[in-house]
């Protein structure tokens, strides 16, 4: 670690990595086509692109993950052939991919340092394993127990595990897909301070966010990919939010979210009054109306998720009473609720949300396969063609309905959810961090569907850590804090009395 605490070296320095004219196609689909770029020690180089741009291919391929069909991967001066993710390793190349990949039953400490663990003979050195795990909570300052269970932890936790366990390989080229992702605003600022540390004692950074001012605070550099090709490569100096986006999507795009929408009047639709549940929950009461979008924000674990789930059934309540369109809900499963009119988009889309392995149409028809039945036997030709009228509605971009869902990007793995959503036509539809990890222009797309289910009458209840989108796509807000409503806001809003309440702390007009 304390080789990562020095001074940064000057790019004109050579490469640490050279991509010469990598290619690489998964079947018929072309992921990357002839990308060349440089990756010099000390550096923090951006790549952006929309989602299915090739980004995380590009990633992959440095870290031996994915083998290129075509092209050169030049590491520290020597052309490298990497075939896997250890032989990545051993040629200095560390990579925290988007996906999770931790041992769910085993602690945070040993996940750390799995592959690499510290040894007394034929033991595991306990003691060593602890000095260095320390030493990585204090350069990161992500404070996470040792002896914690992945599986007990949540997402944003597991996401900080990942970033420790990239970090402590000490690397001479560090790949970062998305790793902001799933953090609280507080956390991020922890975690670039680290990616400073990193790049300063002379370890090249790649970063592929769609957090495009991230991109621009840290980076010294920017790639910039669309449908597979190198756009440009330009220093970040040059670049805007406005240049990155139209480079990306080929088009100028809105950047800024529109005029905030007034407060709904339509009749309530779902109605949560004095919900409890012990250490969790406390005596929640609100309305969703139809026809609005109603923000539930704050700090990750406030309590945000845990009110989602309590009202679909997935976690148990106490006490306390869920009305849907007057009628009450006593779901104890979530197929309870939805047949009562309640969807939700959850956080955690592919262990939650998708059946990856399956088609694109059966993960689109998944909650109304009895109806599309005859006899018990599912006419998959009525099924294609009701999916292929989803897909369209979300603008879902694939070469095939019946390929795995699990092929394609995350912002179109999303939007599968958005799809079935509308299949359903649920009363209330619920969408935790429902654009996480997706691009701009995916996220955009997003925000218009939920905006079209509304104005169709349907109560949205939207949770999500980005305050930004909350307060640019929400009729209303609810702030959750200790399991509390803590506070409510109509637009316009005070943003530093929002994020004031984030903390349980009243704003005071200066």
């Amino acid at each position: 670690m304390n080789d990562q605490m020095g001074g940064g070296e000057s790019s004109a320095s050579p490469p640490v990595v050279s991509l010469r004219n990598l290619s690489k196609s998964f079947g018929a689909t072309r992921a990357v086509a002839d990308v060349s770029f440089d990756i010099h020690a000390g550096q923090v180089v951006g790549l952006v692109g929309e989602n299915g741009a090739g980004k995380s291919t590009v990633g992959k391929i440095i870290a031996g993950m994915h083998s290129p069909d075509s092209g050169r991967i030049i590491i520290n001066g020597a052309e490298r052939q990497l075939k896997s993710p250890f032989e990545g390793i051993r040629a200095g190349v560390s990579m925290m991919a988007q996906e999770i990949t931790l041992v769910p039953d085993r602690s945070v400490e040993e996940n750390i340092f799995l592959g690499d663990l510290p040894r007394r003979g034929p033991l595991p050195n306990r003691a060593e394993m602890r000095r260095r795990y320390d030493e990585l909570v204090e350069f990161t300052q992500f404070d996470l127990s040792p002896s914690a269970k992945v599986s007990s932890l949540r997402i944003a936790d597991q996401q900080k595990v990942e970033i420790m366990r990239t970090i402590s390989q000490q690397a001479k080229v560090v790949v970062m897909d998305e790793p902001s992702a799933a953090l609280t605003a507080d956390e991020v600022q922890r975690l670039h301070q680290s990616i400073r540390k990193i790049a300063a004692g002379g370890v090249a950074v790649l970063l592929i966010s769609h957090f495009l001012e991230e991109v621009l605070d840290l980076t010294n550099q920017v790639v910039v990919m669309r449908d597979g090709e190198l756009i440009r490569v330009s220093p970040t100096s040059e670049e805007t939010v406005d240049s990155l986006v139209s480079g990306m999507v080929g088009r100028t795009l809105v950047t800024e979210y529109g005029q905030t929408k007034e407060a709904s009047t339509g009749n309530v639709r779902l109605d949560v009054a004095r919900l409890n549940r012990t250490g969790m929950l406390h005596d929640i009461s609100f309305t969703v109306r139809a026809g609005e979008i109603l923000g539930l924000a704050g700090l990750i674990g406030s309590g945000r998720s845990e009110i989602a789930r309590a009202i679909l059934g997935a976690d148990p309540k106490d006490s306390g009473t869920i009305r849907v369109d007057g009628n009450e809900l006593r779901a104890r499963t979530p197929s309870d609720a939805i047949k009562r009119g309640v969807f939700m988009v959850p956080e955690n889309r592919k262990e939650q949300g998708l059946v990856l392995i399956g088609s694109i149409y059966s993960n689109l028809l998944m909650a109304s396969f009895s109806r599309l039945a005859t006899l018990g036997v599912t006419i998959v030709s009525k099924m294609k063609k009701q999916a292929q009228a989803l897909a369209k509605s979300v603008d879902l971009r694939f070469s095939d309905i019946s390929q795995p869902a699990g092929s394609l990007s995350g912002g179109n793995q999303q939007k599968i959810l958005f799809g079935r959503a509308i299949e359903i036509n649920p009363s209330v539809l619920i969408v935790d961090e429902p654009t996480r990890g997706v691009d701009i222009a995916a996220k955009r797309a997003i925000h218009g569907i939920l905006e079209e289910r509304a104005a169709e009458g349907t109560a949205v209840l939207f949770i999500s850590s980005e305050l930004e989108e909350v307060l640019g796509v929400c009729n209303r807000i609810l702030v959750v804090h200790g399991g509390r409503i803590e506070a409510e806001f109509y637009p316009p809003y005070n943003k530093e009395a929002v994020v004031s309440a984030f903390f349980g702390k009243k704003w005071k007009v200066q």
